[in-house]
């Protein structure tokens, strides 16, 4: 890795010389010195250094924070200033040029190095941010179908150019108006308007579809058949930020009369909705990777230099990354089971083995208040299963079972085989909160979440896995719960004899 180079903007000779010693006993590169803001502005355009430490207070006409506004304005360095003043009138200025770091001298040796990798690490995390956005802006802008965004008042904020097309309204003018305005469907057959699935959305925050033989209305008053999904938007987990609707046209659809073409076009769609999916998740996950290493960077090196506080900023990181890849990697697989690329593909497994390797890895996550108890026939046979998926089905269930009992209990884990031998039956059953009775029918649906989970984290992405795996397996799963006394899944997967 390149070492990063650095601009010293400093009017006191002796103390710019300590503090570009101090910068190469770090290990970093000193791109130059500078005692005036008008010199800090030359030496930035004609180094390009990864960094500026600049005094706030400079001799002459132009002090630090009016330099740093001028270089910002020109480049993208990221700027920490250095001042012996932290009084509250300095520190508004400073904070209008967005800096990423603040010393107050004098500073100690460590105090410096971590305000300088604090920065040229937020400065990275800023850039991948940056570059990612602008990414999935261009995806938005490339996709065929027509994508509206709106606010958590049915205020419409983002229109693609498909959107555009479809709708005959510019984004310019459509934004901030109503999304019943922009958006006008009409019943074909009854010629009756429906309810707006935007409002729809708002009221009941779960994905809504129009009916088959529905039209959009455009702004010349031609009928558009169209598909739709409406959904609701989170600008934070499990806080609503508005709606998004994907409308695609349907007409060539319509006018199809052989089935095998629209099942193709069903397909092409699906496909083209995996690699989107595969493309996002792969995205995140690189400046995820960023971010995660250089938290453990900063956890290990950190030392005694480190508060208490600065530890709970760091672990608190590493939690964040580690649900974000949970979350994507949910994400990577219902996308490769709704594309069809995951397969059933068994082989002789020892179950009961392959249930005490779970238990030993879903036990990191019990408590002194849970026990767990696991049950199973006196005899440890080999059955024809897809372990991979068996793995999926089991795990999920474990560690839900153990994520929502938080104050603990039971835990109870068995297997059995039936008479014949034909199938097997999982049972996990908890003592935990329980689900409840009105919200059974969707717990298997993708990122759906009980009203009483809201505290607990999680993706709503665990039993729609489970349940895709079972049905892959040919198998059954069924639920039984009560509130506030346990839940119990049951899962039955047939056998399959050898040849």
């Amino acid at each position: 890795m390149m070492q990063a180079k650095i601009l010293v903007v400093e009017d006191e000779v002796i103390l710019a010389r300590t503090i570009a010693n101090q910068l190469t006993q770090l290990g970093y590169t000193v791109a130059g010195t500078a005692s005036s803001g008008v010199a800090a502005i030359d030496k930035a355009n004609n180094s390009q250094p990864d960094l500026v430490l600049m005094d706030v207070v400079l001799k002459g006409e132009m002090d630090g924070i009016t330099a740093a506004s001028q270089i910002c304005s020109q480049h993208d360095i990221p700027v920490v200033f250095l001042t012996a003043y932290a009084d509250e009138t300095t520190l508004q200025r400073a904070k209008s040029i967005l800096p990423l770091g603040y010393i107050v001298k004098p500073f100690s040796l460590g105090e410096l190095r971590v305000a300088v990798e604090l920065a040229l690490f937020k400065h990275q995390v800023e850039q991948e941010i940056r570059t990612n956005r602008a990414y999935l802006a261009t995806l938005l802008h490339s996709m065929n179908d027509a994508v509206i965004a709106t606010n958590e008042q049915g205020l419409v904020t983002f229109m693609n150019p498909a959107a555009e097309t479809l709708t005959g309204w510019r984004q310019s003018e459509a934004v901030g108006k109503n999304a019943t305005e922009v958006l006008h469907f009409v019943d074909e057959v009854t010629n009756l308007v429906p309810d707006h699935p935007v409002a729809q959305v708002l009221k009941t925050q779960e994905v809504t579809f129009l009916n088959e033989f529905t039209a959009l209305v455009n702004r010349n008053g031609d009928l558009v058949p169209i598909g739709d999904s409406t959904s609701p938007l989170y600008q934070q987990l499990e806080e609503s930020g508005g709606v998004v609707v994907v409308v695609r046209d349907m007409s060539a659809y319509r006018r199809s009369e052989l089935l095998q073409k629209a099942l193709e076009k069903e397909q092409e769609l699906n496909q083209l909705k995996s690699q989107f999916v595969t493309t996002v998740s792969h995205e995140f996950r690189n400046p995820l990777a960023v971010i995660q290493t250089a938290a453990e960077l900063l956890d290990l090196f950190g030392g005694m230099m480190f508060t208490e506080k600065m530890k709970t900023y760091v672990q608190a990181i590493k939690t964040s990354v580690e649900q974000m890849n949970q979350l994507m990697e949910g994400v990577l697989i219902m996308g490769r089971i709704e594309a069809g690329r995951l397969h059933f593909t068994p082989a002789l497994v020892d179950i009961q083995q392959l249930c005490q390797d779970l238990l030993e890895e879903c036990s990191l996550n019990l408590t002194d208040f849970h026990e767990m108890v696991f049950t199973h026939p006196d005899d440890s046979l080999e059955t024809w299963m897809d372990e991979n998926l068996l793995r999926q089905i089991l795990a999920n269930l474990l560690n839900n079972a153990i994520k929502y009992s938080p104050v603990g209990g039971r835990i109870h884990f068995d297997y059995t085989y039936d008479t014949d031998g034909q199938t097997i039956i999982f049972r996990v059953q908890d003592q935990g909160i329980g689900i409840p009775n009105s919200e059974q029918s969707h717990l298997f649906e993708s990122f759906f979440r009980a009203s009483n989970t809201k505290s607990i984290e999680g993706t709503g992405l665990g039993l729609a896995i489970v349940k895709q795996c079972v049905e892959l397996h040919q198998g059954q799963i069924n639920v039984t719960s009560e509130v506030s006394v346990g839940t119990t899944f049951t899962v039955v997967l047939p056998c399959m004899p050898k040849g």
